[in-house]
């Protein structure tokens, strides 16, 4: 607590709450955690409290994985709450979890808390959200007693609470006499009865400095001597001084850095195109606090990227494509040049956003709605290739593998070398998403280029980090992620049971190849025999037949993306069974297969035609019954494909 605090007689909790509030917008690189504002006890209670709203979370494999990691669950209770299946089942586990936490790690209150509220696990658990915010604004109350503790006065001295009364409405009747009532155009019942115009003789009491709704020049404070809390739209972030003064990335927000006018952008205020009237400290635009001194801030030069004249020559750090095919465009030494130029101009100069160029202004006609492009995946073309764009793992041209094609992942600039069709090929403005160019998606701060000094994996030249970066991240079966084996042939990558055949106890250390890449080499190497569906039907189920099967379950678990046929429906559906006299179900047809249960293919096609007409019978026409009948023709014509059916 700072000494100018301490003589308004704030208590402890009151400035832990403000500063809990105004400290929790800084990121990660704040220089203080505000959770050390708060006692062990502190965050024990508010565990106590929470621990309800927090078992009812969806999904909480990373959840307790985040537990596991930091030595706050033993190995035991993980696996035992990891194998629940149901929805109930995983809240009355995590329940049970929290509950062993408070018990045996009630000491570790600040490592729970402080794990909680990484920035990873905060992006997919909105709730772990609401109760950061909970905790940061105030509006929990640890002073709060208990029912019991506050009944028990209620119960006491009735003859002296009749005394206080009486002397309360004396008090009352004097202050409405003499006209103190706040206000009051004469006397009336509401003037002497209306708690909020009377004037307490209490002892005085001291809350936060700062109220909701006030405008505290909190930019003078000691505590924010080199950081400041500010927003832009929706979003929150925090500006650092120092590296304003010198004009640079200034603004951490949702782990990473922003110019102001990148900012401006991410926080949805473009159209403004004044990054100090939009942006706000405290409810106050950031251009009164530089015009009073309080912020400095360099004079940008404009950018000589504007406009592309007629005949004007074009920097060679702009996007052109005019330049001859063979000269040094196309070497990797001018590819990270447009890369370093690109990212100057992103987080660039003040009114970076402001002067457009004839070929940007074309691509943003009639494109004023930009949430296509919100998804964290893009679909995206060149030419006669196509792929999807992750942007997470997006870094540059040349740097982050972040498109996935059916056989491997690339680089832009690995993607449009693919395409044969084209002779000077440019990755900015080859590359499509939704009809607009990656340079349109450069320009609005959709993707955003990693400097050339960043060192981050997906910048990395590490050969374990570019090696990471050849296969998934998460499971192609289940869509999670976790310790995951790699195809060597492939980018897919599994959880050891999600495959099939599992995968048992640790990693293969020699090449190891999925069943997907096992097949398509198996084809190669022997000749299509036609056959007819019957004869398909009479095969036994070995040798070959079963990787068919194996590749038929595995296609049917990846295609059934919401998980709706993988667990018994009598379990997870109401009255199933009423309708529904042999139920069936992926997981049942695995444990069957694995098990050797099937003696032909049509053993194993009948139970798959099985779980599509349950599905027909019990959901007919709705939105299940249309996914079973997808899932129908998908299994079709795969089983004729993958056995050269006639």
């Amino acid at each position: 607590m700072l000494a100018g605090d301490l003589e308004t007689g704030i208590s402890v909790h009151e400035y832990a709450r403000t500063a809990l509030r105004l400290t929790g917008l800084m990121g990660v690189n704040s220089q203080m955690d505000p959770l050390d504002f708060l006692t062990n006890e502190d965050l024990l209670l508010f565990l106590r409290r929470k621990k309800t709203e927090i078992s009812c979370m969806d999904q909480p494999h990373t959840f307790l994985t985040q537990l596991r990691d930091h030595d706050l669950l033993s190995e035991e209770m993980y696996q035992k709450v990891k194998t629940m299946r149901s929805r109930e089942q995983k809240q009355r586990g995590v329940y049970g979890v929290l509950d062993w936490v408070e018990i045996k790690r009630s000491q570790c209150m600040h490592r729970f808390w402080g794990s909680m509220f990484k920035d990873h696990i905060l992006q997919l658990y909105p709730t772990l959200r609401l109760l950061r915010n909970n905790l940061m604004d105030g509006s929990f109350k640890f002073n709060e007693k208990h029912l019991d503790a506050e009944a028990l006065p209620e119960k006491e001295n009735d003859e002296g609470k009749h005394e206080k009364a009486k002397e309360k409405k004396r008090a009352r009747k004097r202050k409405t006499d003499d006209g103190s009532g706040e206000d009051s155009d004469g006397p009336g019942p509401s003037s002497a009865s209306t708690p909020a115009r009377k004037k307490s003789n209490k002892k005085l009491s001291f809350s936060s400095p700062v109220k909701k709704g006030d405008a505290e020049e909190i930019w003078k404070w000691t505590l924010f001597k080199t950081q400041l809390p500010v927003t832009c739209g929706q979003q929150e972030g925090s500006l650092h001084r120092d590296r304003l003064a010198r004009g640079e990335e200034c603004i951490f927000a949702k782990g990473r850095w922003f110019t102001p006018s990148a900012f401006e952008q991410f926080g949805g205020k473009e159209s403004c195109r004044n990054w100090k009237c939009s942006i706000r400290c405290r409810k106050t635009p950031l251009k009164k606090l530089l015009e009073e001194g309080h912020l400095q801030c360099p004079h940008m030069k404009r950018s000589k990227r504007t406009c592309v004249l007629n005949n004007a020559p074009v920097p060679s750090s702009a996007s052109s494509t005019e330049s001859s095919s063979g000269e040094s465009e196309s070497s990797a030494g001018t590819e990270e040049e447009r890369d370093a130029a690109d990212f100057e101009e992103q987080g660039g100069a003040e009114g970076g956003t402001e002067f457009r160029g004839r070929v940007e202004e074309e691509e943003e006609e009639d494109m004023d709605n930009l949430s296509v492009f919100q998804a964290p995946t893009l679909p995206v073309t060149c030419v006669s290739l196509t792929g999807t764009l992750h942007k997470y793992r997006f870094s540059s041209g040349l740097r982050g593998k972040c498109i996935r094609t059916d056989e491997s992942w690339l680089t832009p600039e690995e993607f449009v070398r693919q395409e044969e069709a084209l002779t000077d090929a440019n990755w900015r403005r080859d590359i499509q998403c939704h009809g607009k160019t990656l340079n349109f998606l450069l320009k609005k701060a959709i993707l955003c280029i990693h400097s050339l000094l960043c060192g981050c994996e997906k910048c990395s030249d590490n050969e374990r980090d570019l090696l990471a970066q050849r296969n998934d991240d998460v499971c192609y079966e289940c869509y999670s992620d976790g310790n995951l084996v790699c195809c060597d042939e492939c980018p897919r990558a599994f959880h050891g049971a999600c495959h099939l055949p599992a995968i048992t106890g640790d990693s293969p250390h020699e090449k190891w190849m999925c069943t997907f890449c096992v097949l398509r080499t198996s084809q190669q190497w022997c000749d299509p025999s036609h056959v007819t569906q019957q004869e398909a039907l009479k095969l036994p189920v070995s040798s070959q037949n079963r990787l068919y099967c194996h590749y038929l379950l595995l296609y049917m678990y990846r295609e059934d993306v919401q998980r709706v046929f993988v667990q018994d429906p009598c379990k997870t559906v109401r009255r199933y069974s009423e309708f529904v006299a042999q139920p069936m179900w992926l997981d049942r047809i695995k444990l069957k297969l694995e098990g050797k249960k099937y003696q032909t293919v049509g053993d194993f096609v009948s139970d798959f035609q099985l779980i599509f007409s349950n599905c027909s019978t019990f959901n007919k026409d709705n939105e299940f019954g249309k996914m079973g009948a997808r899932l129908k023709d998908l299994f079709d014509k795969e089983f004729q494909k993958i056995f050269t059916i006639q």
